[in-house]
């Protein structure tokens, strides 16, 4: 099998990938662990963890390793050889799973593992992949007729195609959506980085002017500092359009009816499955009970925020009133935040980026967690990349062992997935020799890249999105776990996955972390006390406003996958709109299509399960009191802390582990405090 070769080695050969074998390769080792997991499950091989759990988690971790590779490669370094072997793979992937979750013979020999004198006798980890198994196989229909179990096999490879389809879909139209602009006069404002890339990009293009993207830093940067309301209006509506019917390159494309299939499809799967609608699968592996937990959560955190959001809203509309005679719209919205900011707090988040140069934030991320959780992290340079901007670095703990790796791919291109996201590239495994497979972590995000020979400076924003992503890459990493599929990441409740992202969030905004992260990227000063003070009162600034909204989408998400009765993108429009009329806070521009774009739940893993970044800021915010409560660098706690949720990967409810290190259960009074929701 030629394709494994490229996750052999120590670390993967990302550039040994031949897209022309990735089709042919991937179908390679599929068969392979077909014919090796019949042969498992043979009468000859006994079922027990030695002889039968442990082979078959060996020929996934295999697939798994080399997949990695590819999906990987889709996302930060996309081509259309690429693209169009993984659009192909993907199906044969899918089908795959969808066939193994419906294998009888599988499943009944799982059965008699959990059923053997043996099983009293295995650990933790390995009782909870089995007990997982047994689960998941009934989730995928092994108890259906053969006539279901094809019609779910079927329902399968298509959510597959739709999914990446519509996460496609998005990129293309962010990267042929820029907007041309050529009044330098109307630049005034920008950053001038920012500008620097559109006059490059325009260049590249053969046209004069500027050329400003719809990538993510660019959208941002224009909508907070552009004085040019007539630029901030074209490119926010180019943007709000993407993959819609409507705007720039209208209905090329248009993911309306690819949401729609993806939402009939679900409901169909639940349906087969035994539930009344798609939600209500979701959360059979979740912390949260059922829906109308979930909604009740959703619902109480709603009521206490909507006053303060709309008082927050109807301030900010005064405010540009009164600077400019404006009727605030929704291009106006974070440029005048901004300057309301500036006003209140007295600085800019412009005046803020000349202390958060990167080499100087990425070792004071580092400091920060060599004091909190004794973890040392040196830069691997023997390594295949991707990208030459792309790093490589090794953690140790305490005892100066090897506890893992990570990728760092921070800067924003063509090619290249939007947003920040850490995936898997490895899990810990304990391998048949004794020796461990050290977890792999890739840690990506799209931040602005920098000219050439100038210095790359961060918003606080991107710091902080620095810390989130690094908080997923420690439980990676850290994992005691030795079995893949519970090690990490894996297995972990959805709803509790976002807990040690939002967790170490907090370091990049309590005044000891940034007191490491801020200095002057020419003078290396230290950030002024005063501005220090500023940005600590700014951290609630709008809280009610940020509250609501990801309220919104969460409502937004269960409801789509609990109404069984969606025919078009025309209802998928009303309910965002009863919901945002449900709890006003700041009014959508009518062409706004946010829904088209929402790869989280459409091609992501969050749908019916995006309220679990709230789930998981109320468990953040609540375990953070306990340092807080005593000293952040407080070892003993980041021990504990690392003891009872990093190490821990999937093996125990997520409730439990919470209540191991808080010896209690979780309140949102702590969340609602750091929200600044009176």
């Amino acid at each position: 099998m030629s394709l494994v070769k490229i996750s052999e080695g120590k670390f993967p050969n990302f550039n040994g990938l031949n897209p022309a074998e990735i089709t042919s390769g991937v179908d390679e080792i599929l068969a392979h662990n077909r014919s090796e997991l019949s042969r498992l499950l043979s009468d000859e091989v006994a079922a027990n963890w030695e002889q039968f759990m442990s082979p078959v988690e060996n020929i996934h971790d295999v697939f798994a390793k080399v997949w990695s590779v590819i999906s990987h490669l889709h996302a930060v370094k996309s081509s259309d050889e690429i693209r169009a072997a993984y659009a192909t793979s993907i199906t044969n992937v899918s089908k795959y799973y969808t066939e193994l979750g419906q294998n009888k013979n599988y499943y009944e020999k799982v059965k008699q593992v959990s059923k053997s004198k043996d099983f009293a006798n295995y650990d933790d980890a390995q009782k909870k992949i089995i007990t997982n198994t047994l689960r998941d196989f009934r989730l995928s229909g092994v108890e259906l007729d053969n006539s279901k179990k094809q019609e779910l096999l079927q329902l399968g490879n298509k959510l597959s195609e739709l999914t990446t389809l519509f996460e496609q879909n998005i990129m293309d139209s962010t990267e042929n959506g820029a907007v041309e602009w050529h009044d330098e006069g109307a630049l005034a404002g920008l950053p001038a980085d920012v500008i620097l890339a559109a006059r490059n990009k325009a260049q590249q293009c053969g046209m004069q002017g500027w050329q400003f993207g719809l990538d993510a830093p660019t959208f941002i940067a224009v909508m907070q500092y552009a004085e040019s309301r007539a630029l901030r209006k074209e490119l926010y509506l180019s943007y709000v359009t993407r993959a819609s019917e409507i705007g720039p390159n209208a209905g090329k494309w248009n993911n309306s009816s690819v949401m729609v299939a993806i939402l009939q499809a679900r409901q169909r799967q639940a349906e087969l499955l035994g539930f009344d609608n798609y939600a209500e699968l979701s959360l059979a592996t979740k912390m949260a009970k059922d829906i109308a937990e979930v909604n009740s959560f959703l619902e109480n955190l709603a009521e206490k925020s909507l006053q303060q959001a709309q008082n927050e809203y109807k301030e900010l509309s005064n405010f540009a009133k009164s600077k400019d005679n404006i009727e605030l719209e929704p291009w106006d919205f974070a440029f005048y935040t901004e300057l309301f900011r500036r006003e209140k707090f007295k600085y800019s988040s412009l005046e803020y980026r000349q202390y958060f140069y990167f080499d100087n934030v990425i070792s004071g991320l580092f400091e920060i967690i060599a004091r909190v959780f004794s973890l040392t992290v040196k830069e691997e340079h023997n390594f295949d990349k991707w990208h030459p901007d792309v790093k490589l670095y090794a953690v140790y703990d305490k005892n100066s062992n090897l506890r893992g790796y990570f990728y760092i791919d921070l800067y924003a291109r063509d090619k290249k997935r939007g947003g920040a996201w850490m995936d898997d590239c490895r899990s810990r495994k304990k391998l048949n020799n004794g020796e461990i497979q050290h977890p792999i972590a890739y840690l990506n995000c799209n931040f602005m890249p920098a000219a050439a020979g100038e210095p790359i400076l961060l918003t606080h924003d991107e710091v902080v999105t620095l810390f989130h992503e690094f908080g997923h890459t420690l439980q990676h990493i850290l994992t005691k776990v030795d079995y893949t599929d519970v090690a990490g990441i894996s297995g972990v409740m959805w709803d509790a996955v976002e807990f040690p992202s939002q967790f170490m969030e907090y370091w990049s905004y309590c005044r000891p972390g940034i007191a490491i992260l801020a200095k002057h990227y020419k003078t290396g000063a230290a950030l002024p006390e005063d501005m220090l003070q500023q940005l600590l009162l700014a951290k609630t600034f709008q809280g009610g406003l940020h509250m609501i909204r990801q309220l919104q989408f969460s409502m937004f998400d269960m409801q789509l996958h609990t109404d069984c009765s969606i025919g078009d993108s025309a209802d998928i429009q009303k309910i965002l709109d009863n919901i945002r009329n449900t709890y006003p806070a700041m009014p959508a521009h009518p062409d706004n299509r946010f829904q088209h774009g929402f790869s989280h739940i459409f091609a992501g893993g969050y749908a019916a399960g995006y309220y679990s970044y709230k789930w998981a800021e109320v468990l953040s915010a609540d375990a953070f009191t306990r340092f807080t409560d005593t000293n952040v660098f407080n070892k003993n706690l980041g021990d504990a802390f690392c003891h009872n949720i990093l190490e821990q990967g999937g093996v125990y409810d997520a409730n439990e582990l919470f209540e191991r290190f808080m010896s209690r259960g979780p309140c949102i009074e702590a969340l609602l405090v750091d929200s600044g929701i009176k």
